[in-house]
């Protein structure tokens, strides 16, 4: 049992869960142990249960300690064999956690980064054989900026005109409803409005990521 307290003073002994239960420490068998467990085995002194037990772990090279020492208890005083001599020579045998399984949340985190990661090693691929282009980025400058303001002010003032007549020819000339219809030509016109700018946008931030693809793409293809 030297070598067993030498191993347990440098770290902590382990328990494992053999067939759902928990085993607690286990052990490795020597051959005093191995010699014991067959002697328990075939001796009269056990109780059925016990001499299955023992039969079962003579096998094996390792065993749970609290099934040996319950097969030893159970053994007779005179004939078994002294605890710390039966121990002496075994070490503590220490079983590896289970890896941890990751979760579909990280994995989608680690797909996005992949992807930026490859996106970035086709830039710097490319950078030095390719001239860079500039980036066409919506409202990159004040012409840019006056001309989509401009260009929704009047979109939304010809809405209003043309809900104000249209609800002022349908509803008698009622200056509350031609007032309604105005603005509700407004609000369409904002909202067309706005969905063709996030189309826009969106158009403009996918080019990237489709060369990106296509040359990862080609790359496989080549490997």
């Amino acid at each position: 049992m030297a070598s067993a307290e030498n191993n347990g003073a440098s770290s902590h002994p382990s328990t494992t869960v053999v067939d759902g239960v928990n085993a607690g420490l286990i052990i490795s068998t020597t051959e005093t142990i191995r010699l014991f467990l067959a002697e328990a085995s075939a001796g009269v002194e056990l109780s059925d249960d016990l001499r299955e037990l023992a039969s079962s772990l003579s096998d094996h090279p390792t065993v749970p300690y609290k099934h040996l020492r319950s097969v030893w208890i159970g053994s007779n005083p005179v004939t078994r064999p002294d605890l710390m001599g039966l121990l002496s020579g075994s070490n503590f045998v220490f079983c590896s956690p289970k890896p941890r399984e990751k979760s579909e949340e990280l994995k989608a985190r680690l797909r996005k980064l992949e992807e930026a990661s490859e996106r970035k090693a086709y830039d710097e691929l490319v950078k030095d054989i390719t001239p860079r282009k500039p980036v066409d980025e919506p409202f990159s400058s004040y012409k840019d900026q006056m001309g989509f303001g401009l260009h929704v002010g009047i979109a939304m003032f010809t809405g209003y005109l043309m809900g104000y007549f249209a609800f002022r020819a349908l509803f008698n000339h009622s200056p509350a409803m031609s007032a309604a219809g105005g603005i509700l030509g407004l609000v369409i016109v904002m909202l067309v409005e706005t969905l063709l700018f996030i189309i826009r946008t969106s158009s403009l931030d996918k080019k990237p990521a489709r060369k990106a693809t296509l040359f990862t793409t080609t790359q496989k293809k080549n490997q």
